[in-house]
């Protein structure tokens, strides 16, 4: 046998082979096992092909997905890569043929939709990656600063010019040796993104006589792209918040079949054809597909809204190249320095990087591809006939010297010249004075940093609510706790429930003040850039922002006295986790499923348990993995996702009673303690 494979007692599998080549085989393999209808929906996705199983609601994404040409992509990234990443990718792939048909039988989606688990092509995970991730680099913030200036004026948009929290961020951190009781670094920290059932991040273990990884698997991708450890080297990302994506304002028109583009050098012939969407339970859905020297168009088209109609240019279209060569690399590597060297290749997304391994060495640094261009491509949607918006080149990537600490949290740090919004600094500045307040950092402890709900956010509105004066008993009273409240979104906490509610009600007054009317118009983009382009959504992040601008017939203080006098009349005595509770997104979701569990934390905590205010309290977002890399002994290490390890049977959400609770797995090294699992 040239693979086996073995289970902790959370499920989490353990993979022995004789080779690199049959231990990507074997991935594949267990990969399809344990989450056949989550990457089948994920392949579906990618391809466009998702509503002929879950309908018209998936008609939004695979009309993007097909217009953004992503299968188109990958099949080019593919067929670009070196032969021996090719083969890699390839006996991953055949592994997961080979065991899909096995995995859908234990997986009830199947039965339920009717869907056949279908065939993988070797460019298939590629695909996959590209339809995670093509969305990260804010493309929807500048549809959404595009919008604000062409309604409200230019200087407008910077009234909302706060992190997209709606996409993606991460919390990591890495403290040198000098800094532990062990003498060896620690890496830890979580990657924040939507929650999904089952969950984006695999736990697994890749073995084999060239290197022994333990890390967290992309379901559909092979190798451990962004959190292992090798035992001489660890390794972790967090989003670096670049600009590297462009909106391009298109001009087109129709010459009988044909589609022409108006660009620098006058009218060209753009790319045209039309693909169907089949939809389950509604006639077919025909989509034109138009790809311009700029790029494939997302929105619009020759018969629309001339201020719609937009391309998107992203590297991996551009350069025909998504960095695959990197994860075997990465797998192999023994120091920072290899890890290094192989993030050079690197391409989207972009990220910044902390490494460490026991020789002392450490690591910070960005990796991926940012173009260069004129800086009016970072804040807007530029015309595509201007010849200085095009792309120059592209960006050397920054590191930066690491010191007794090292913090990534999505601000304004050492990604900064790649740039144009990044996350406020609450989170970065609270891991910070976390670390700081101890000298001699053990595994274990670590999970205090990762659980801590103190919202430092909160100060801005509150002092806001110092200044107020003509309040009621019932408002003044509840103005007197929240300034005494503690800050800290725990579960428990009435307080935090309050604040959360006056949040709320501040979010939906601004949102329906008359300055901002004309934003909460449809804006014309696709259904799929609505979570970008939603107006309460984007004041309930940029609350402080718009309560300091100078807003046409704003009363600051009269709003605030009403938002109180609101909350302190609805007297809601429920504690925070009573509605912050888990929602993860689910591609075949069950009307009958009970409440999730309630959650302690707010998007700007460490804890990052995201709602969008104003809207819902329920957590789309958050922490989608953690975990503690301990460069001393590997064995110490730990890790937890928020369901489990499977996406069916007991292992589906065994792990979810931890992760709410802030505990840790410890990572299982002794092949003696893992039960060897046979096929049937």
């Amino acid at each position: 046998m040239s693979a086996r494979r073995y289970r902790d007692d959370y499920g989490i599998p353990h993979l022995r082979a004789v080779d690199h080549t049959s231990l990507a085989f074997a991935q594949g393999q267990v990969t399809a096992l344990d989450r056949a209808w989550q990457i089948e929906v994920e392949r579906h996705r990618a391809q466009g092909t998702s509503a002929s199983f879950l309908g018209v609601e998936a008609v939004a994404w695979d009309s993007f997905a097909r217009r953004a040409r992503l299968d188109d992509t990958a099949r080019r990234c593919h067929a670009a890569l070196d032969p021996a990443t090719a083969e890699w990718v390839g006996h991953y792939v055949d592994g997961v043929n080979d065991a899909l048909a096995a995995g859908a039988a234990r997986a009830p989606e199947f039965a339920a939709t009717g869907l056949r688990p279908g065939r993988w092509q070797p460019w298939t995970p590629l695909a996959l990656w590209l339809s995670h991730h093509v969305l990260f680099a804010g493309f929807g913030t500048k549809l959404w600063r595009d919008l604000v200036a062409r309604r409200l004026g230019p200087a407008a948009a910077r009234l909302f010019a706060v992190d997209n929290h709606v996409t993606s961020g991460s919390n990591g951190w890495l403290v040198a040796a000098d800094r532990t009781a062990a003498g060896a670094a620690l890496i830890a920290g979580d990657p924040h993104r939507f929650i999904e059932a089952p969950g984006i991040y695999q736990q697994i273990r890749l073995a084999c006589p060239e290197y022994d990884v333990v890390g967290f698997a992309v379901p559909g991708v092979p190798g451990i792209p962004h959190f292992g450890h090798a035992g001489a080297v660890a390794w972790a990302i967090t989003n670096a918040m670049a600009d590297y994506q462009d909106g391009y304002a298109e001009r087109l028109r129709r010459r009988g079949d044909r589609v022409e583009a108006y660009g620098p050098d006058g009218w060209r012939l753009a790319h045209r054809h039309v693909e169907t969407i089949e939809v389950s339970g509604a006639e077919p859905v025909e989509v034109e597909v138009i790809e311009t020297e700029r790029g494939p168009v997302v929105s619009g088209g020759p018969d629309d809204d001339p201020a719609t109609t937009i391309s998107l240019r992203y590297p991996p279209r551009v350069l025909g190249e998504l960095g695959f060569a990197v994860l075997p690399a990465l797998l192999r590597a023994r120091t920072v320095d290899d890890v290094d060297a192989a993030l050079d290749g690197w391409v989207e997304p972009v990220n910044v990087v902390l490494a460490a391994d026991t020789v002392g060495g450490l690591l910070h640094r960005v990796a991926g591809r940012v173009p260069r261009r004129h800086p009016d491509n970072g804040r807007r949607v530029v015309p595509a006939w201007g010849a200085d918006h095009a792309w120059q080149g592209w960006h050397d990537m920054p590191s930066a010297p690491v010191g007794q600490v090292a913090v990534m949290a999505n601000e304004r740090g050492i990604s900064a010249g790649l740039g144009v919004e990044f996350a406020p600094p609450y989170r970065a500045e609270r891991i910070r004075h976390l670390l700081d307040a101890v000298d001699d950092w053990q595994a274990g402890q670590m999970a205090s940093v990762h659980t801590d709900t103190y919202l430092a956010a909160a100060g801005p509105l509150l002092d806001l609510l110092a200044t107020l004066d003509g309040l009621d008993p019932a408002a003044a009273g509840l103005r007197d706790r929240l300034l005494a409240w503690d800050r800290r979104m725990a579960a428990d906490s009435v307080d935090a429930a309050a604040f959360a509610d006056l949040r709320a009600a501040v979010t939906r007054r601004l949102a329906a003040h008359p300055a901002l009317a004309e934003l909460a118009e449809p804006p014309g983009y696709p259904e799929v850039f609505r979570p970008w382009l939603t107006l309460t959504s984007r004041v309930g992040y940029a609350v402080i922002s718009l309560l300091s601008a100078d807003l046409p017939g704003l009363d600051r203080a009269d709003l605030l006295r009403g938002a109180l006098a609101e909350i302190a009349a609805a007297d809601d005595t429920r504690p925070w986790g009573d509605r912050h509770r888990l929602l993860p997104w689910r591609a075949l979701p069950d009307p009958a499923a009970p409440p999730g569990p309630a959650l302690a934390g707010d998007h700007d905590c460490v804890l990052a348990t995201s709602s969008v205010p104003g809207v819902t309290d329920l957590c789309l977002r958050g922490p989608t993995a953690r975990y503690v890399w301990d460069l001393a002994r590997r064995e110490d290490s730990r890790w937890v996702v928020p369901l489990g390890a499977t996406g069916a049977g007991p292992h589906r959400d065994d792990q979810l009673p931890l992760w709410v609770d802030g505990e840790l797995i410890t990572v299982t090294c002794d092949w003696d303690r893992l039960t060897e699992e046979h096929d049937d």
